[in-house]
């Protein structure tokens, strides 16, 4: 009697467990069947929108570089390079929207997702490997952004510096000018050096004509180019008038003269991208910082974190989105895709920018986009999903 028992219940067994296996390779069947449409279509949008930011924003600043401040190309074809970690951030979240969007758009065009659910498949079962995709990508978007990005932003400035320094500096000559001419081709400035070495300049004298009415001669024992200007070492500076007369002598230690070269700004401005969130945080307790430079970079440093999220956030908007009606012959996802994208920067931006001013709260400044578009996704997403039409 307990043998025949036993058997009863270790066929029953089996067959409960050969049918919770078939149910669970089909369900992975499924999974491996969106993620790859998903990851192709992503990789593809990183592509994409990492080339419009190159060649809107950052091909722009490294022309501006090149042509205003003397950067060598194959420097700033290195300092592309090094910024591709921060481009990509950028456009992670967008490449996954894109893909989201398009690939479920596309399944119900061709009645795949109708086949679904009527297996009794549901939309929130066919979105949960797109979602454990986004959050992968989420958390790889922050790896990115805490380490590969800062390091790469140090380096792209280190960089930049570097080939700064070598403007107008060549090694190892003696006694040489180089000029500097206006917009209409007149002398501007002439310089003439004693000797070069270590990067540096000897024996420098300066004709600056810059100014109308007067002359200024510089002289100094030492001369080098930084981001800040042109640095000065233990020389005089004589302003002249059109008559020869000296009106002004002014003798230094140390000078900086800005010969139309001034980085300083700019390089303070990707002072939060050098470093990651523990580094930021630890960098605003210092009592030194203006309320400007104080919001400004508060306002980065909680960013570190809703950038991030923003991935999960597009899916969750996403989804509803990409489901259409039968009667829709074509796809819409990719208008959607760049009308989410374009609304959530354009939030962002100006957020960010309130937040900077003071008008807002440096922590919503830098969440308000997510908790805006999170909302609209969450009553979406639970019509889509969770109501019959």
């Amino acid at each position: 009697m307990f043998q025949k028992l036993y058997e009863f219940l270790k066929e029953k067994y089996y067959i409960v467990k050969n049918y919770l296996k078939d149910k669970y390779n089909n369900m992975m069947i499924l999974d491996k069947y969106l993620l790859k449409q998903v990851i192709a279509m992503f990789l593809m949008g990183v592509f994409v929108f990492s080339t419009i930011i190159f060649a809107s924003d950052t091909f722009i600043t490294l022309i501006k570089q090149i042509s205003q401040y003397g950067v060598p190309f194959k420097y700033a074809l290195i300092i592309i390079i090094l910024n591709l970690p921060s481009v990509i951030v950028l456009s992670i979240p967008m490449g996954v929207l894109l893909a989201t969007v398009m690939v479920l758009n596309r399944l119900c065009l061709s009645s795949e997702i109708t086949v679904m659910r009527s297996c009794g498949i549901g939309l929130s079962r066919i979105a949960k490997p797109i979602f454990i995709f986004a959050v992968i990508m989420s958390i790889a978007t922050f790896f990115i952004n805490e380490t590969v990005a800062p390091a790469m932003s140090r380096y792209s400035k280190n960089t930049a510096l570097y080939a700064l320094g070598q403007k107008n500096v060549p090694e190892g000559r003696q006694n040489f000018v180089f000029k500097e001419l206006n917009g209409d081709g007149f002398l501007k400035r002439l310089f003439y050096v004693g000797y070069s070495g270590k990067k540096s300049l000897h024996n420098v004298t300066v004709l600056d004509n810059s100014k109308e009415g007067t002359l200024q001669i510089l002289q100094a024992r030492e001369g080098k180019t930084s981001p800040e200007g042109w640095k000065f070492f233990k020389g005089a500076i004589y302003t002249i008038d059109d008559n020869g007369k000296i009106l002004n002598t002014t003798l230094f230690d140390d000078s900086v003269v800005k010969f139309g070269l001034d980085l300083s700004e700019e390089i303070n401005n990707n002072l939060a991208k050098e470093m990651n969130f523990t580094a930021l945080a630890k960098y605003l307790t210092k009592s030194d910082l203006s309320p400007e430079e104080r919001r400004n970079l508060s306002v980065q440093l909680f960013d570190k974190i809703a950038l991030p999220l923003t991935t999960v956030v597009f899916v969750l908007i996403g989804v509803p989105l990409a489901i259409t009606p039968p009667r829709v012959r074509y796809n819409r996802g990719f208008l959607f895709s760049i009308l989410i994208i374009f609304a959530f920067y354009v939030l962002r931006a100006l957020s960010i920018s309130f937040g900077s001013a003071g008008s807002l709260n440096t922590c919503l400044a830098a969440w308000l986009p997510n908790i805006i578009l999170a909302s609209v996704g969450c009553f979406l997403y639970y019509r889509k999903v969770y109501t019959i039409e």
